[in-house]
């Protein structure tokens, strides 16, 4: 008999931007991709801004100090 673990974390470990959406990476190993129109101060920056993130709450959270905006890394997912 196998037993299956519940491997799901809500920490990101790293961001990528391309294409229109961003894709977080997961400390679980998942990648997920979220269109970048959905958020308006990310959809109007430029690529250096984008680029200019920071995780807060060690990977709960993606903070853009420029832009003014903080994103909660379990909204993003559920």
């Amino acid at each position: 008999m196998s037993t299956l673990t519940k491997l799901k974390s809500n920490q990101a470990i790293n961001l990528s931007f391309a294409n229109g959406k961003m894709t977080l990476f997961m400390e679980d190993g998942r990648e997920i991709g979220i269109p970048i129109e959905w958020f308006p101060r990310l959809r109007e920056a430029t690529k250096e801004q984008l680029e200019n993130w920071r995780f807060i709450g060690n990977g709960e959270g993606i903070h853009w100090e420029e832009l003014d905006e903080d994103l909660l890394v379990s909204e993003l997912i559920s």
